[in-house]
């Protein structure tokens, strides 16, 4: 997936990205503590980069390989400590489903 050159993103825009309902990101949030978002004054949550290949990692280990929470917990913990990263296979599959996904929302 390519992300934009933004350096924040509002759950609103981050939800879209993975597909994905903010409550679940939110969700996530609490689940994954590697995933924290900065605050504005008014309280919204502005994710960064980094926070946004995390949510796409933990949608990946989730949803296609189909991790319970703390499986997926214990796997990122691994791939943040550069262990089973993701291979670079993995990781163009992972980009073209998302860009497809992209694509089939735009023609819906």
């Amino acid at each position: 997936m390519i992300i934009s050159d933004k350096n924040y993103f509002r759950i609103g825009e981050v939800s879209t990205m993975l597909g994905v309902e903010p409550y679940v990101v939110r969700y996530w949030e609490t689940e994954f503590k590697s995933i924290r978002p900065a605050r504005t004054r008014s309280d919204q949550r502005l994710y960064r980069r980094k926070d946004v290949e995390q949510l796409l990692t933990i949608k990946k280990l989730l949803y296609e390989e189909m991790f319970t929470i703390a499986g997926a917990r214990k796997k990122l913990a691994d791939i943040n400590r550069g262990e089973g990263n993701l291979s670079d296979e993995e990781s163009r599959l992972i980009d073209i489903k998302m860009r497809l996904k992209e694509i089939r929302s735009i023609i819906e």
